[in-house]
């Protein structure tokens, strides 16, 4: 490679090293930047209108054993559904209970489907929540369909929506009012297409009172939109074309596949007579307390620096290369945990603990194999290239294999499994660029100097 090629690729690692640091860890850096306006304020005597910014900071986002929570258990009851509609059912269930979670604020709940002898439940883990009660009271409550009409004056309400949302001030006023026709009138709303345009589309079937209402509700609002609410919020809102009798209706737009597949499941959830039932509810306190969590970073800082050391006695100038990699290998990969928002559990961070562990091991194969082209009396340049090239079927086969097995865990496993699963896989994936990419082009520095020549550091 030519030196410029080489040291191009240097300045991006090292500039990528730089700014995946900060992001992980943004402390001094922005403690520097304050420091600096303040100079700044000082120079210009209080009146400088221009400042550095602080650097990103992005924390990082603690499962339920670090963090500590409510972890709920609830049964549907399917008595009087049938048998094939329970899948279908549960997952409607399940986003609805996500949609109510997330007005209290929680991130990325936890919330999981299990079918045990005949029995389906939802397990749903809040991490961090701060008022369980309301929660609970709201998730267990059966979701609620209903369909509304315009109010006299629709077109009012949406002229004071439309200031109340410019000027801030006021309340936004739903422009609809309530109907008979609920979701215990209907039968089953599924998924079908357009045999004109192949367009997603849902239908609807009322039983034979709901067909009634849904008649009388439509010959009086053709030309006009009817409203779909599911919990009090509007996911629909198709316009009327003529009078429907017949108890069948369908629901046009521009949906996607999947959304018209959602959107029949949620209309399936809110019509059913499904309730939910909590059979354990249990507060979380964190498996690791903040000392306890500082006491076991303080352990793996130790067992890191043993392994830096170990790397650097028994392969000298490599391993301290190896051991700058490794820094970086452990930056980097703190920051995808931060930008992609993984959750870390213990489970996770063990499978981030193995990942470095077979980082070492790559750079362990990488340098035993230059030492043995080096005793073969071949130019640094040649060992090093061998070396690399000689170790890569090693490397690839013990990291492959590895990751075939930790996509089976990430496929079939629980929650915990599959959070050791993850930060394995990103972690393998990460340490192969750090052994191949980063190690290699460290070493290359040395070709053609000095260094290269003393045996002894090699």
């Amino acid at each position: 490679m030519p030196k410029k090629k080489l040291y191009l690729t240097l300045v991006f690692i090292f500039l990528l090293a730089f700014f995946a640091g900060n992001l992980t860890y943004p402390k001094y850096f922005n403690q520097g930047i304050d420091f600096l306006n303040s100079r700044l304020q000082q120079a210009f005597g209080g009146q400088a209108k221009f400042s550095f910014p602080h650097f990103w900071n992005v924390p990082f986002k603690l499962g339920l054993d670090l963090q500590g929570g409510t972890h709920l258990v609830y049964e549907a009851d399917f008595s009087g559904v049938e048998e094939k509609d329970y899948n279908s059912l549960i997952q409607g269930l399940r986003d609805v209970i996500e949609r109510r979670i997330n007005i209290f604020g929680v991130k990325e709940p936890v919330v999981q489907t299990q079918e045990a002898s005949g029995h389906y439940r939802l397990i749903v883990e809040l991490a961090g929540i701060k008022d369980p009660a309301q929660a609970i009271k709201m998730i267990g409550e059966t979701p609620y369909l209903e369909f509304k009409e315009e109010k006299e004056d629709y077109q009012a309400i949406l002229e004071r929506n439309k200031k109340v949302a410019e000027t801030k001030e006021g309340q936004i006023e739903d422009p609809f009012s309530l109907t008979l026709l609920t979701g215990k009138y209907l039968k089953k709303a599924e998924v079908s297409f357009d045999q004109t345009t192949y367009k997603p589309l849902i239908l609807l079937q009322f039983n034979d009172e709901g067909s009634k209402i849904f008649e009388e509700l439509t010959a009086k609002n053709v030309g006009k939109p009817l409203a779909i609410y599911i919990d009090g919020v509007p996911i629909s809102a198709p316009t009327v074309q003529e009078t429907i009798s017949g108890g069948k209706a369908q629901i046009t737009g521009s949906f996607t596949t999947k959304e018209a597949q959602d959107l029949a499941r949620n209309l399936n959830a809110g019509a059913l007579p499904v309730p939910i039932h909590l059979i354990s509810q249990q507060s979380v306190g964190p498996t690791l307390g903040a000392m306890s969590l500082q006491e076991s970073l303080k352990a793996g800082a130790f067992g890191f620096l043993a392994v830096i050391l170990f790397m650097i006695i028994f392969y000298r100038l490599p391993g301290i290369m190896a051991s700058l990699a490794l820094v970086i290998y452990v930056v980097l990969i703190s920051t995808v945990f931060k930008l992609i928002s993984v959750t870390l559990t213990l489970a996770g961070i063990g499978g981030f603990i193995l990942s470095i562990g077979m980082a070492v091991d790559a750079n362990v194969l990488i340098f035993s194999r230059m030492r043995e082209e080096l005793k073969q009396g071949k130019e640094f340049y040649l060992a090093l290239e061998e070396g690399f090239n000689r170790a890569w079927p090693s490397i690839r086969d013990g990291n492959l294999t590895t990751l075939l097995v930790a996509l089976i865990f990430f496929g079939l496993g629980t929650s915990f499994i599959k959070g050791f699963a993850l930060t394995l896989i990103m972690g393998i994936l990460v340490s192969m660029f750090s052994a191949i990419i980063i190690t290699k082009n460290f070493l290359k520095c040395f070709i053609g100097t000095k260094l290269e020549k003393v045996k002894w550091l090699w």
